[in-house]
């Protein structure tokens, strides 16, 4: 039974059909186990703003259907925007045109879910609670309140049934995918169900308010005794999983010049701190956050720099850290061999049919940016570059890597904005430098190495074993081997096709030849007779009703 863990979201998978369809993506219908779900009377208008669809580029159509789809598919396609090794380039310049404008739920609801959630009146919680929202998108809104302790906090509140409309979403998605992988990776989305479960787990942690305060926590746990660097704090006291109060924070955009300019703030100094503070939270710790954007990124009036919204942050391992500062310093360097060797090093899976392409490549790119001065230079056209050969290269590699180039490309946008002589490469360097002397001290190599010999140990004691296995299987006759035929799917689909019209083609000849041997019969043995026996006319006329449907499937599907 199609869609077993989905049958009970039959309306919402018909409203994705239908959008699908709206915007000229028939073939993702026809192609999946979608189109068991589309009545052979629908009729749809192909228009948007006034224009035909297909006027637009397939991939603004993609765009258009995640928007018109609601939350789930606007945040997937914020968060798959930051996956170049998934997605064609043109499809992440689409995703990031995509806002989550989306009208605030009424005050009242937000008053209930904050009562159910605490357990508590709104006024035995708040000395003050602002009815109007701050700011609303896909997953919650925000409010200003006072507690009864006289502390200003922000409130976010998350939407009424997001999370089942997420996971409803989820679990069609996932069922169309497993079902129609092939016809994904035909058009240049690699590992489709990859990045599905990728964005499921992304999403489990943003719905969950409680993951977001513990993030907070631990940055506040990192920069304790930092004077130059603030995180507000969560009150977990009042939060839950749905509800999240955090500390409010007086302060500016980090863009603000002017502002900055009042309060007598050293713009310089500032945007090199901020800079600073990035690159330690990548290097040093491993965990950072992953959309610094000027919104995300105040300045209090004494020139502290606060960040807010830890719902997405980004963590590289130790090992992940190494290979990622070995890219960097091998382009600084000018040595592309070291820069693809460091890619291998980083990447979880590749799929590299020719080093020497891959080291022309980015020789390529080390040429062309990395000799540039400050007002020629740019993180972004390079990260874009670097993103686009990751993607032709098929080389897979931790999300975080991604996440870190594109934030490193908007902290270059606003310290541009802000001190126009700043150099993000210069501020990678010394890290570049740490990470290598961390990487080869005496501790990680020792380390390194027990790894390596217990690793060693283990194969040894395990071979036998594994041998001992192998033999007994082919003793038994237990032995076997699988052999997959990869890219079949569409011809073994067009043969299934081809196999039933032919089928029906030769039922209908041999009612039409049975028909006519009754009848000549009937003429031998009757010969003055005008009727046609019953027996015939029955095998003509199912005859021609075959045939009359083989005609009009034939020219749906376009085989004529």
């Amino acid at each position: 039974m199609f869609f077993n863990q989905a049958i009970k979201n039959l309306k919402r998978t018909r409203e994705i059909i239908a959008v699908l369809i709206k915007y000229g993506f028939e073939e993702v219908v026809a192609n999946t186990a979608l189109h068991s779900f589309v009545p052979q009377s629908r009729q749809l208008t192909w228009v948007r703003n006034e224009r035909y669809v297909l006027e637009y580029t397939r991939w603004e159509r993609v765009r258009m259907v995640f928007e018109e789809l609601g939350p789930t598919f606007i945040k997937g396609a914020q968060v798959l925007s930051n996956r170049p090794d998934l997605l064609p380039e043109d499809l992440i310049q689409e995703f990031q045109k995509l806002q989550s404008n989306v009208p605030p739920f009424a005050f009242e609801t937000v008053k209930e879910i904050i009562e159910s959630e605490l357990g508590k009146p709104l006024d035995e919680i708040f000395e003050y609670f602002n009815s109007t929202s701050l700011a609303a998108a896909s997953i919650g809104q925000v409010h200003r309140g006072k507690l009864l302790n006289g502390t200003e906090v922000v409130v976010k509140i998350q939407r009424p049934n997001v999370k089942l409309i997420v996971e409803t979403d989820l679990s069609i998605i996932k069922e169309v995918i497993r079902r129609g992988a092939s016809f994904f990776e035909n058009n240049g989305i690699s590992n489709p169900l990859d990045v599905v479960l990728a964005f499921e787990k992304s999403m489990q942690k943003e719905l969950d308010y409680l993951s977001e305060a513990r993030n907070i926590s631990q940055f506040r746990a990192f920069y304790k005794h930092r004077k130059d660097f603030y995180v507000p704090l969560a009150y977990k006291e009042h939060s839950t999983s749905k509800v999240l109060v955090l500390e409010f924070v007086k302060g500016c955009k980090i863009t603000d010049v002017p502002q900055l300019r009042k309060w007598d703030i050293d713009i310089p100094t500032l945007a090199k701190t901020g800079l600073g503070i990035y690159m330690t939270q990548i290097f040093e710790f491993g965990f950072f956050h992953a959309d610094p954007h000027p919104g995300n990124i105040l300045i209090r009036p004494d020139g502290a720099i606060c960040l807010i919204d830890f719902g997405m942050v980004g963590k590289l391992s130790k090992r992940d850290k190494f290979a990622f500062t070995s890219v960097f310093t091998a382009m600084a360097l000018k040595d592309a061999r070291g820069m693809a060797n460091a890619l291998r090093k980083l990447a979880i899976d590749d799929d590299i049919s020719d080093m020497r392409t891959l080291e022309t490549d980015l020789n390529e790119l080390i040429e062309d940016y990395i000799s540039l001065d400050v007002s020629e230079s740019s993180m972004a056209e390079m990260a874009q570059r670097l993103q686009s050969i990751i993607y032709d290269h098929k080389i897979r590699v931790p999300g975080a890597v991604f996440i870190i180039l594109r934030a490193l490309a908007i902290l270059e946008g606003i310290g541009k904005t802000i001190y126009p002589e700043m150099n993000v490469y210069d501020y990678i360097k010394p890290y570049g430098r740490k990470m290598l002397m961390e990487q080869y001290s005496p501790e990680n190599v020792g380390k390194d190495t027990l790894n390596v010999l217990n690793d060693f140990l283990n194969f040894l004691n395990a071979f036998p074993n594994e041998v001992r296995d192998i033999l007994k299987k082919a003793r038994q006759g237990r032995l076997s081997s699988e052999v997959r035929l990869a890219g079949f799917d569409r011809l073994i689909a067009v043969w299934h096709y081809t196999a039933n019209r032919l089928a029906l083609a030769l039922i209908i000849a041999t009612l039409i030849l049975s028909a006519s041997l009754i009848t000549a019969a009937d003429i031998l043995v009757h010969p003055s007779s005008l009727r046609y026996p019953a027996t015939a006319i029955i095998m003509y006329v199912t005859a021609i009703l075959l045939a009359i449907r083989l005609i009009l499937v034939s020219f749906k599907n376009g085989k004529y």
